[in-house]
C-alpha cells in the first residue's frame, strides 16, 4: 500500500511543480481575478501560488491513481468476459 501511495504521490508532486512554473511564467497572479472572479483579490501573490500547486498536485494526483487502477491485472482465478 506505501509503494502504490508513492507511484502516486511522488508523481504528481514533480509534475504539480512543473505545471506551476509553466503557468506561472506565463500569467501574473494578479490577472487570474479576472479569470476566476473575485475570490482571489483578497488572497497575496504567495497564497495564489499556493492554491494553485495544490490544485495541480490534486489533479495529477487523481490521473495517477487512474493509472495505476488501470494497470492493475486482473485477477487470475476469474475466466475472461465473452461478448454474446
Amino acid at each position: 500500500m506505501r509503494q502504490r501511495t508513492l507511484w502516486i504521490v511522488w508523481p504528481s508532486f514533480l509534475m504539480a511543480g512543473v505545471l506551476e512554473v509553466l503557468v506561472f511564467s506565463a500569467a501574473d497572479p494578479a490577472e487570474l481575478s479576472g479569470w476566476v472572479g473575485r475570490a482571489l483579490e483578497t488572497v497575496s501573490p504567495a497564497g495564489v501560488y499556493t492554491l494553485a500547486f495544490f490544485a495541480f498536485w490534486t489533479v495529477c494526483a487523481l490521473t495517477s491513481m487512474l493509472t495505476l487502477l488501470l494497470a492493475m491485472p486482473e485477477p487470475a482465478n476469474t475466466e475472461p468476459r465473452r461478448w454474446p
